[in-house]
């Protein structure tokens, strides 16, 4: 039987395997071989060689034509047939000889699955069939299991069962994962016969009148699948074969093809009418496009790997071609790319599933479709239902008035039911009319009616985007369709990221969220002009991917979107205010200390009125959830809370009721309350010790840890208090001991060997020369410490402060980066400010973080002899933003330029000398 190319290869078939010639050396090899374990050490090496050439041979005809997919697929299976065929040879022909089989000694190997289909990665499973005729023979097992060993012996992956036609029927009656498997079988080597009888009797018996049971089994599949690896299309490391859009997704969309219409190509789906040319050609570049950057990441990673991780991310980005373009990275270009292909597969699926319903191969139930029907609404006049779905009565009617593309989707939120595909078509394939509508009042007032009117805006908005409809009614949003943000911190594109946060605005308008968001749900519950804040998250990210700072240039477009969009000129000046502002808040609460009174004042200042604090809190708020599904915790809520309170409190009763002697007096009063049971002469005592900033500056539950900590405590004591504090999803971290320089860096240098993740820092001296220190920390998962573990780290970070470990040593084996985090580049920032705070310089670090950056930059502004009075980290994924609050040794502000020059050359140095540690 000689072997074929199953369709065109990357290279010759002859240059990446001669069957002939390896069988002639086979044979030759195994002449001289004596017994069974020699013939499959000279089998083993055979293969071994022809499988190294060929590999070799595909992966740089691939270097050369990165996208060639399909040929690079083909390649494979056509190695891997040589390889399964050349074992069976030795098998049937040197190992276990027969010279007269009888009918029930036959065997065809037969491949299945992916293998079966043609389709291989460089590292994808060998699936095989072993089909006997009868009861499988003892010749049989023999002959199975020499060329399992073989296979495992060249390193391949091999499933592998071995059948009777009979339990191929048998077992694909029970398990759709088997049927789906036998679906796609292909006869490598064998007895032909066989196979034939299987391929008729699967499809006589088995495939025949079953189509309905099939469509259900692998939709429920692909459900299970999809929540699985995180149901949503724009996750920024995709899972290429299971994630939603991905390869699995296509290849069900060929699956049910082919059982239910028994096509042997895509292409058939255009003649039978339920794909149009475009879409087919769609179907195609997007699993080229797949098919390549599995290809790469498997030659990367020299192994099967199907997650794109984002260290796999820019070399298969380098290997497909692309450049830095336009202010953004190759990396960025490739997956914007990626997720466009992504979003077609979506709607290749809901074509063919909606074509199956109108076969009635696919059908709701009809309990559900009687009670989905039942809470819906009358459609208005020119609408049908078709499939349960929303369609047009008649399409010359429908496309004389192009706000009639807008109004259907306002149509499908009102009355609650999906859009049908066809109608789907029609509007993406008249895109240019919705162009024409820019700036038209009425289809203006349509666009808000969508966002503000029926409580759920994000499902509109999101096939709105996915049909290119977004895009053409607001030209600047096409730009950020699909756009990745290559960085840790973002788990969408920025145009699923403004879809989030709207969703998460309608989420508190619902009152969903009052107990977790009692400050946002209270201001939309009082009252906010609804249009400015959804205008405003529609565009806050508007001006990303550019050079310009996009907060600046997103301001400049919504100041001639938002007056289109029919706002008025104060909305739109508020608009463009929010705009350009929607990250203060958020940096003020992330960055600066908000114990400050001056941060408080200098934020108001910014905000001017209690309407715009009210917006921007929302917008933040919405903002920093719509980031990712675990950004959003009880640290960051504590933080946006009580800058807003106090911000709020200062705009409405004057920014004295923020003066620090106010709010110190009422701290000790706390604390009084707080320790009923100490004497008089204590309590002096302790709130006489203090400077005003400790006051004003902590929570009575702090102060009283210190109390207890400094009650009788000698001068060469350490004492440690660890606290979970729930309320910020942190574990508070009290120090006492007596002051000297440096201290702060070995507190630090000690939380990082006990692998503490710091968000926020203070330290205090008081009268009596006692260091009062306090650190907010996380674990790895940014929760605080289970408090099993609180004695054991205690008795670490004691420890290391006595000095019977040195940190500095003992973080050195620690102190690295991630592989797959590696890719990230972050500049180097340094800023001073003194105008920040009243008595202290504000030094800003914003850099690529890593394990015991904080211990490195503390430690180098101790050993310059300045003193740092509290510490404040904002972590975004791979980037860190370090604020410490310092003055020199005589209590003063560094205002020196020279003086900063000196400073930031050592801080980079520190982070320099660290970053190329961790990278060793």
């Amino acid at each position: 039987m000689k072997l074929s190319a199953p369709g065109e290869l990357i290279r010759p078939a002859h240059e990446i395997l001669d069957v002939d010639a390896l069988f002639a050396r086979l044979d030759a090899d195994l002449s001289d071989c004596t017994d069974a374990k020699a013939m499959r050490a000279a089998t083993v090496a055979a293969l071994s060689d022809v499988q190294i050439a060929g590999r070799e041979i595909i992966a740089d005809a691939f270097s050369q034509s990165p996208l060639a997919a399909r040929r690079v697929c083909r390649s494979y299976s056509y190695l891997t047939d040589g390889l399964v065929r050349g074992a069976f040879h030795v098998a049937c022909k040197h190992l276990h000889p027969i010279s007269n089989p009888t009918e029930s000694e036959r065997l065809a190997v037969v491949a299945v699955g992916g293998y079966g289909r043609g389709e291989m990665a460089p590292f994808s499973d060998v699936d095989l069939l072993f089909l006997t005729p009868y009861k499988i023979t003892p010749w049989a097992e023999s002959i199975i299991e020499s060329m399992l060993y073989i296979l495992w012996d060249l390193k391949l992956k091999v499933g592998h069962a071995s059948r009777t036609v009979k339990d191929c029927l048998r077992l694909g009656r029970e398990d759709f994962t088997i049927r789906t498997a036998l679906l796609e079988h292909r006869l490598v080597d064998g007895h032909t016969p066989l196979a034939e009888e299987l391929d008729a009797q699967l499809w006589g018996k088995l495939f025949k009148n079953t189509g309905a049971e099939f469509v259900e089994a692998k939709l429920e599949e692909r459900e299970a699948r999809l929540k699985k690896h995180g149901g949503q299309r724009y996750i920024v490391e995709p899972n290429v074969k299971e994630g939603k859009g991905g390869l699995r997704d296509l290849q069900s969309l060929y699956w049910i093809a082919k059982y239910v219409k028994r096509v042997k190509k895509v292409s058939t789906l255009v003649r039978l009418k339920v794909f149009t040319q475009d879409e087919l050609d769609n179907f195609r570049f997007a699993d080229r496009f797949l098919w390549a950057t599995r290809s790469h990441m498997h030659l990367i990673a020299n192994r099967a790997t199907e997650q794109l991780t984002f260290d796999l991310q820019v070399e298969v980005a380098e290997r497909m071609g692309y450049v830095d373009t336009g202010g953004r990275r190759a990396v960025e270009h490739f997956m914007q790319d990626y997720f466009r292909h992504a979003t077609r597969v979506g709607e290749l699926t809901r074509i063919l599933l909606t074509d199956l319903e109108a076969r009635h191969v696919k059908q709701e139930p009809a309990i559900i479709g009687f009670l989905r029907n039942a809470r819906r609404k009358r459609l208005k006049p020119g609408y049908k239902l078709r499939q349960n779905r929303i369609s047009v009565v008649n399409r010359r009617n429908f496309l004389k008035d192009p706000r009639n593309l807008l109004r259907v989707f306002e149509e499908a939120l009102r009355t609650g039911y999906l859009i049908h595909p066809d109608l789907m078509r029609l509007i993406a394939s008249n895109l240019d009319m919705i162009r024409g509508l820019e700036g038209d009042k009425d289809a203006s007032r349509i666009f808000l009616d969508t966002l503000l009117k029926h409580g759920n805006p994000e499902r509109a908005l999101r096939r709105m985007n996915e049909l290119g409809v977004l895009g053409a009614f607001i030209p600047d949003f096409q730009t950020i369709v699909a756009m990745m943000q290559f960085n840790m911190y973002h788990s969408y594109t920025v145009d699923e990221h403004i879809i989030q946060t709207i969703s998460h605005l309608a989420q508190i308008e619902r009152e969903e969220l009052i107990e977790e968001l009692p400050v946002a749900s209270s201001i939309l519950k009082r009252g906010v002009n609804r249009k400015v804040i959804y205008v405003a998250l529609l565009l806050h990210d508007i001006g990303k991917g550019r050079a310009e700072d996009h907060s600046i240039l997103g301001a400049k477009m919504a100041r001639y979107i938002a007056p289109r969009l029919g706002l008025n000129k104060e909305e739109c000046d508020t608009v463009e205010w929010l705009v350009r502002y929607h990250l203060v808040m958020s940096d003020m609460a992330q960055k600066r200390d908000i114990a400050d009174p001056r941060t408080v004042r200098d934020f108001a200042k910014a905000v001017k009125s209690v309407k715009r604090l009210d917006l921007l809190c929302v917008l933040t708020v919405c903002d920093i959830r719509g980031v990712g599904p675990d950004v959003w915790n009880n640290w960051k809520a504590s933080l946006i809370r009580a800058l807003y309170r106090q911000t709020k409190r200062g705009l409405e009763d004057g920014m004295e009721a923020l003066n620090r002697e106010e709010r110190g007096s009422e701290a000790k009063k706390n604390l009084r309350a707080a320790l009923p049971d100490w004497e008089k002469k204590d309590l002096t005592r302790e709130i006489a010790r203090h400077y005003p900033p400790y006051w004003q500056g902590l929570h009575v539950t702090a102060h009283v840890d210190f109390a207890k900590l400094l009650r009788d405590i000698p001068t060469d004591e350490i004492r440690i208090e660890l606290t979970p504090d729930d309320d910020r999803d942190a574990t508070r971290a009290c120090f006492a001991m007596a002051d000297h320089p440096g201290i702060f860096a070995r507190m630090c240098g000690a939380l990082a060997l006990v692998g503490a993740n710091v968000v926020d820092a203070r330290t205090y001296t008081s009268k009596d020369g006692f260091a009062t220190a306090v650190f907010w920390i996380q674990d790895g998962d940014g929760h605080p410490y289970d408090i099993t573990r609180l004695p054991r780290m205690k008795t670490m970070i004691h420890k290391t402060l006595m000095g019977e470990v040195l940190a500095r040593e003992a973080l050195a084996p620690r102190d690295k980066i991630k592989k797959r985090e590696r890719p990230f580049v972050v500049p180097t920032s340094v800023t001073f400010d003194n105008e920040g705070s009243e008595i202290y310089t504000i030094i800003e670090v914003d850099t690529r973080d890593r394990p015991g950056l904080l211990y490195d930059l503390s430690r180098t502004l101790s050993e310059s002899n300045i003193q740092i009075a509290s510490a404040v980290i904002a972590t975004y994924g791979a980037q860190v933003v370090d604020t410490f609050y310092v003055k020199d040794m005589f209590g003063l502000k560094f205002h020196s330029a020279s003086k900063q020059a000196a400073i930031e050359r050592k801080l980079r140095e520190a982070i320099t000398r660290g970053s190329k540690r961790a990278r060793e």
